[in-house]
């Protein structure tokens, strides 16, 4: 599937408060080339700003696809997964003006999708019990690395964490925020924070021990 079907603007889709022209932002190109150079992040941000249809669908091109693979981690199915995808670029869009370029566009358009997750953590949390399965209490040792998996296997056990322990396991984990942030973000305490990392952590390293086992040969 290509990042063009996740979210697509059409000939006359306009964002709110947008321009109605579609016209294309100026691409530069060597004296020297015929070949056209695709536009720098403040050509798309400025494009973007001007309602440029074809800048904010070369934005859109450029980063749905990593965004795509951070919203997966948060969300427990492909199709929740869109739907962050899907807000989170509309409030890109919205909010674009207020970006201050103090940092690459890419680290900004992240932080949207990870509080775009927050939000629909949010709203489902009260309607998800899950429960958390047959897992011992505590890890067998401190040893506890992802490297040696590949991304899918890897993306299905974090999906499979039930909500609480999968949106604390990718914000400390991956994301770097301390417990006293996750706590202030999901409305916890540090403490809770800190207890459903740890066994987020346990139910992770029991599946992937499992995975690793050999298989057992029935006779």
């Amino acid at each position: 599937m290509s990042a063009a079907t996740w979210f697509a603007f059409g000939a006359d889709d306009v964002l709110p408060d947008q321009a109605a022209q579609p016209v294309a932002p100026r691409l530069t190109a060597s004296r020297h080339s015929a070949v056209t150079s695709p536009p720098t992040e403040a050509e798309l941000i400025d494009g973007c700003l001007r309602g440029r249809q074809l800048a904010q669908k070369l934005l859109y091109d450029k980063y749905a696809g990593k965004m795509m693979a951070v919203c997966l981690r948060y969300a427990q199915t492909t199709f929740e997964a869109e739907d962050v995808l899907q807000e989170g670029f509309l409030t890109v869009f919205r909010t674009l003006a207020s970006f201050r370029r103090e940092c690459p566009l890419e680290f900004w358009i992240r932080r949207i999708m990870i509080n775009a997750a927050l939000r629909q953590h949010r709203r489902n949390a009260s309607l998800v019990a899950v429960s958390d399965g047959e897992y011992p209490e505590t890890l067998s040792s401190e040893e506890f690395t992802l490297s040696n998996y590949n991304f899918q296997e890897l993306l299905a056990m974090v999906q499979e964490l039930a909500p609480r322990y999968r949106m604390v396991f990718n914000l400390y984990a991956i994301e770097g925020y301390t417990h006293k942030e996750i706590g202030e973000l999901l409305g916890i305490t540090e403490g809770t924070s800190k207890s459903q990392y740890s066994r987020a952590r346990v139910i992770l390293q029991t599946k992937l021990e499992r995975l690793s086992a050999p298989p057992r040969h029935v006779s």
